[in-house]
């Protein structure tokens, strides 16, 4: 089943001098479970297009189909209510909110979608259990590592039971151990519940976990490959 459908993106950017054309004319799909990476250059358009794709950033032309939704046809307040229930979020800096705790953390954007407090603690047990932070929910992020925030920071993205999780270079920060636990835990969570990832990434460990590398170059694909 597709959860995404990309037709014809455009993103351009206008300065006083040139016009930069960020994104330029992408077509993708993506089913339910894929495990994919998009791959390319400094520049090349990975965020951007990410940005797009989460209804963060608004593209010049184009469509972006979520669960049969071309998201960029909403209005403001609906777009927000529409990421909030259908887009999970990995950030290479966490973006974890520092006087919460872990559990907090996860528990906030349930808050935000009126789950009652029953429901919103059982997830939470679920999710901090699952991503292997059983016994730091009460743990502020500064005292957590860096990989330990960016397990809070994927159960926090599951939290919304989202149709697919994008990260953005969500390695970027963490050492080779956190790193690879971090991909297995992901990878797990992909296979167990059927969960589609989208990374951005120059990593070559999160390349060589995924399923199908997308390769951006001047905002284009150059690459689609599944393996």
């Amino acid at each position: 089943m597709k959860v995404i459908e990309i037709k014809d993106l455009v993103k351009i950017y206008n300065s006083s001098e040139v016009q930069v054309k960020a994104v330029n004319g992408i077509n993708l799909d993506f089913e339910e479970g894929e495990f994919a990476a998009v791959v390319g250059p400094s520049g090349s358009g990975k965020t951007t297009f990410l940005n797009m794709v989460g209804g963060l950033d608004r593209p010049t032309s184009g469509e972006v189909i979520v669960g049969g939704t071309n998201i960029w046809e909403l209005k403001s307040r609906k777009l927000i209510d529409f990421r909030l229930r259908n887009i999970g979020f990995v950030f290479q800096a966490y973006n974890l909110i520092p006087v919460l705790t872990a559990r907090e953390n996860v528990e906030f954007i349930m808050h935000l979608q009126g789950r009652d407090k029953h429901e919103r603690n059982q997830r939470v047990n679920e999710l901090l259990t699952a991503v292997g932070l059983g016994e730091r929910m009460e743990s502020r992020p500064s005292k957590l590592s860096g990989g330990q925030q960016q397990r809070v920071a994927v159960a926090r993205a599951l939290a919304s039971k989202p149709k697919f999780i994008l990260a953005d270079e969500p390695t970027a920060n963490l050492d080779s151990k956190s790193t690879e636990n971090l991909l297995d835990m992901m990878e797990k969570l992909n296979k167990e519940e059927n969960i589609t990832f989208i990374f951005s990434t120059h990593d070559a460990r999160v390349v060589k976990k995924a399923r199908r590398v997308i390769t951006l170059d001047d905002g284009k694909v150059t690459s689609d490959e599944k393996k």
